[in-house]
């Protein structure tokens, strides 16, 4: 099995998805000549052309919108959007046009456009630069939202977007990029994208996550193994739809859960699990769900404080400890 970086992952897919259909373009800031913000199309222009491959204006409300406007014309753009927080100068075009017009038209009218940006903190990049804002858009019907946080995913998810005939997010948390894994060549006959899965088996409690936390969990389980709890880590990787029957399977199994979100506790994604863990799980869970979310603060620079600001892999062994002792 070939062995990938995240980065060679998302790249391999991109080279993929313009090699088999000429619909496909890339678009988007420093894309092209600069090989993208995080060096995933670096190549790629040499390879296909500035027809294929096109570097836009810094205006994120432009270049989302001309990638819109593509998708309803018949063709399949992938936008790169450099990291979430930028996509907020294209909010009106992602959800008051993208994520409506099939509703709108009464069905007439498809927007099969797949918009890729980065997320997440522990880079030093300060605030402005560093935020989880997933739950945004995964709070909006119309759009479809997923978080691969391994290489495989990295590798055969945008396919599965592609294939989709509405918007569909991809966030590929910044921390992702380096991480290397096999990839096994035929995994993408039978990948299933759009379900969560169980990284690890456990059975006293269910550590709920996506993206960028899900090493975070992974080192907290074997942490907390070593103290003779076995947590159960559970990848959601869509966030809308989400796969609400994967994460009540493992409650039911572990009867405890924790969810950790790099995001904001307040009105966030863990809320939301939360809110169905107890609504659909009342009667298996024997204490109330835990969050571990990131402080309620904007992410800061000094390292000290980023890390401390973030849901790390301390404070949810602490939180699992607490809930077993309860």
């Amino acid at each position: 099995m070939p062995r990938l970086t995240y980065r060679e992952a998302v790249r391999t897919a991109l080279r993929e998805a313009l090699s088999s259909d000429d619909r496909v373009f890339l678009m988007g800031e420093d894309v092209g000549r600069y090989g993208g913000a995080y060096a995933c199309s670096k190549g790629l222009l040499a390879e296909f052309g500035e027809e294929r491959v096109r570097d836009a204006p810094l205006s994120e409300a432009a270049f989302v919108g001309a990638g819109i406007g593509a998708a309803i014309a018949g063709l399949r753009p992938i936008v790169e959007v450099m990291t979430v927080n930028f996509s907020l100068l294209a909010l009106d075009q992602i959800v008051n046009n993208a994520a409506l017009l099939r509703h709108m038209s009464g069905g007439q009218i498809g927007v099969p456009l797949v918009i890729r940006m980065a997320t997440g903190a522990g880079r030093q990049v300060a605030a402005q630069h560093s935020h989880s804002l997933e739950v945004w858009y995964a709070h909006v019907p119309g759009l479809k939202v997923l978080a691969p946080a391994t290489v495989t995913d990295a590798r055969f998810m945008l396919a599965a977007a592609l294939a989709d005939p509405d918007p569909v997010i991809l966030f590929e948390h910044t921390l992702a990029y380096p991480l290397e894994d096999e990839v096994a060549v035929d995994a993408g006959a039978a990948f299933d994208a759009w379900h969560a899965v169980v990284r690890r088996e456990g059975s006293d409690v269910s550590l709920v996550t996506s993206g960028g936390s899900v090493p975070r969990c992974l080192a907290a389980a074997e942490a907390l193994a070593g103290e003779g709890i076995t947590a159960e880590v559970i990848d959601l990787r869509v966030l809308r739809p989400l796969d609400t029957d994967t994460v009540l399977r493992s409650v039911a199994k572990t009867r405890r859960a924790v969810v950790v979100d790099e995001g904001w506790k307040t009105c966030g994604l863990a809320a939301e699990l939360a809110a169905c863990i107890g609504e659909h799980a009342f009667g298996e869970i024997v204490a109330p769900v835990t969050r571990v979310c990131s402080a309620e603060v904007p992410i800061p620079y000094a390292k000290h404080l980023e890390e401390a600001a973030l849901p790390g892999v301390e404070r949810i062994v602490a939180a699992v400890r607490r809930m077993v002792a309860a």
